[in-house]
């Protein structure tokens, strides 16, 4: 279609029952726009790489239909004239069921015999086909860098990409681990602000008067040790994005400011009476439930609305329980890369055990699992012997264990035997949570004490404990 003159095209809008039939054959999207870029005809191709019909597009703004990153920037077509050339750009659309799909757009003016301008021509070719292999399995399966197939999982894949076109405030909401900061950066990225900064801060990190001078700034002599001036991540961040994760930790000041910045996008530094307009999106993180803490007075309401606008939740591992041989086999061969090493999966007893495992620190717990696996693993396949120790802490391998590691005292012994009988009629769980309170019992509450009694790690006692919600 490139290679037509400006004169055929005028020629071929004067014969609109040949035009369509024509662009139909033609394997690339065909949009024809009128001078105030509203859609005068489609193509086949294009009908199917979008999902709207001609009858749906018919008269409407472009950028209500081929949504691209381009619509939410600068639309070139605004400064394109008679004289202009040809513009070819690559770029991506979100078709009517909310796909992401990268393309080549091109771009050109259609002149008629006397070279004034009557409309423009875009033609979009579908980029997924030249992609790598891998590149398209991870889009079936996830966006960027996150990984899921479950339909919690695809449902936040479908919107994403649609929340990563506009510049609301967003709040990710999630258990430590589930992948929020790795989120907030894909949000980020899929924005038209990707070539902008992507600048991150902890908000449970830092007291709270070092906290304000890290978001807003401070001029020289505002404090003592203020030897200069710092320009603070709301400054840093301009044209960029602002992530503020554990938002829940920050300290109520604080969020007085933040609200202040989110009405009117002016940065106050600390010392300073000027302040900078900074262009700059807000995206939060929690695992603290905001809500609850607004009734108790811990977080303020109005801030919570502020930053609720969109809200995305990445649920824990332990109900995604059709991604997690998705993301075994996605770390495996990371780390199998990343160390140079032929690992071909996990065995029949090495999967039960993950599989079975509920993962309270969720895909980051699981990602750790996985890399010191594949470290400890020669080659071959990853056995049950590769894994962290704590995972085999089950009632299969308890006789194993204690038997092997001198670690397990006698008392651990006797308790098993003492139990034996009554443990045919407990869940392993009732009887290794009636162990821990009986070793607590005994060590006066020293947990240090118990666990050595147990044969375990101080944190791995710690982390049963919190299993079974005892109160020690």
């Amino acid at each position: 279609m490139n290679t037509l003159q400006h004169t055929q095209i005028k020629g071929l809008f004067d014969t609109s029952i040949e035009l369509p039939s024509l662009i139909d054959e033609i394997p690339l999207g065909i949009v024809v726009l009128d001078t105030q870029r509203q859609i005068m005809l489609i193509n086949r191709t294009f009908e199917a790489l979008s999902g709207f019909s001609m009858e749906d597009a018919r008269g409407i703004p472009c950028f209500h239909i081929l949504r691209t990153k381009l619509c939410m920037q600068k639309c070139p077509l605004k400064k394109m004239d008679s004289n202009s050339e040809s513009i070819s750009v690559e770029s991506d659309i979100i078709n009517k069921e909310r796909e992401l799909i990268p393309v080549l757009i091109n771009l050109s003016p259609i002149k008629d015999a006397e070279g004034n301008l009557t409309g423009f021509l875009e033609t979009i070719e579908d980029l997924r086909p030249l992609k790598e292999v891998d590149a398209k399995t991870q889009q079936a399966y996830g966006f960027r860098h996150i990984i899921g197939k479950s339909r919690e999982m695809t449902r936040l894949f479908q919107t994403v990409p649609l929340v990563a076109q506009n510049d609301s405030a967003v709040l990710i909401t999630g258990e430590t681990g589930t992948g929020k900061d790795m989120l907030a950066e894909a949000i980020h990225q899929a924005s038209n602000r990707a070539k902008g900064p992507f600048v991150k801060i902890n908000c449970g990190a830092l007291p709270e008067t070092l906290l304000e001078s890290e978001l807003f700034g401070h001029q020289k002599g505002a404090f003592t040790g203020a030897v200069e001036n710092k320009p603070g991540r709301f400054r840093l961040a301009h044209n960029g994005s602002l992530y503020l994760t554990e938002i829940g930790d920050l300290p109520l000041p604080l969020q007085v400011k933040l609200l202040t910045f989110l009405d009117d996008k002016v940065v106050y530094p600390l010392g300073s009476a000027k302040g900078f307009q900074a262009d700059v999106r807000v995206i939060a993180a929690t695992h603290r439930n905001l809500d609850l803490m607004v009734r108790e007075g811990k977080f303020r309401e109005d801030l919570m609305f502020r930053l609720n606008v969109v809200r995305l939740h990445l649920p824990p591992l332990r109900d995604r329980e059709d991604d997690i041989r998705l993301i075994l086999d996605h770390f495996i061969n990371i780390y199998a890369t990343r160390f140079q090493k032929d690992i071909n999966g996990l065995s029949k007893k090495a999967l039960k055990i993950l599989l079975d495992y509920p993962f309270p620190g969720n895909v980051r717990e699981l990602r750790n699992i996985l890399e010191y696996a594949v470290n400890i693993c020669p080659r071959g396949q990853i056995q049950f012997t590769h894994l962290p120790a704590y995972l085999s802490e089950t009632k299969h391998h308890f006789d194993r264990s204690m038997s092997e590691a001198g670690e397990a005292s006698e008392w651990t012994a006797s308790f098993a035997k003492s139990n034996s009988e009554q443990s045919s009629q407990k869940t392993w769980a009732s009887l290794e949570r009636d162990m821990i309170i009986e070793a607590l019992v005994k060590s006066k509450g020293r947990r240090n004490k118990a666990a050595n009694m147990l044969g375990w790690g101080r944190s791995t006692l710690w982390r049963k404990i919190k299993k079974y919600k005892i109160d020690a």
